[in-house]
């Protein structure tokens, strides 16, 4: 069963990479996708609020304090639909930061899978503590 569930954690994390691409962001573009009962309830990426210019970056080339994370985008898609994250998994191509962790504990997801680390392990640390099962695939090509 291990190993059936990490032929599926792989092919989602490449799905996130992708939908990533989407992004708008030059410094680092994120992917995110909801997965309950092996299906894609959600999906972000990260980028400026709806209707407001696709620039991420200010003229130093720092992330403008308003763009939005892609889990975070991705919670707010279901909390705008009629499904819910609660047992979901999330798979995300960069680990959550502390303020996404606590977005991600409390819309129930139960499971987060990423691929590259975050400076700051805060938001897993946190993810940690509150019994929320964290998974790093570093390479899932």
């Amino acid at each position: 069963m291990k190993s059936k569930e990490n032929k599926y954690d792989k092919a989602y994390l490449k799905m996130a990479r992708e939908w990533g691409n989407l992004s708008y962001c030059e410094r680092r573009k994120v992917g995110a996708l909801i997965v309950k009962d092996r299906m894609i309830i959600s999906d972000g990426y990260n980028g400026t609020p709806t209707g407001m210019e696709n620039i991420c970056e200010d003229e130093e080339n720092y992330t403008k304090w308003y763009v939005l994370h892609a889990e975070a985008n991705a919670i707010m898609k279901v909390a705008s639909s009629t499904q819910s994250c609660s047992g979901a998994t999330l798979y995300v191509t960069l680990s959550p930061c502390k303020d996404c962790s606590k977005l991600i504990y409390q819309a129930g997801i139960v499971r987060v899978v990423y691929i590259d680390q975050y400076k700051d392990t805060t938001g897993i640390d946190f993810l940690k503590d509150a019994g929320v099962e964290v998974v790093q695939i570093p390479n899932p090509y």
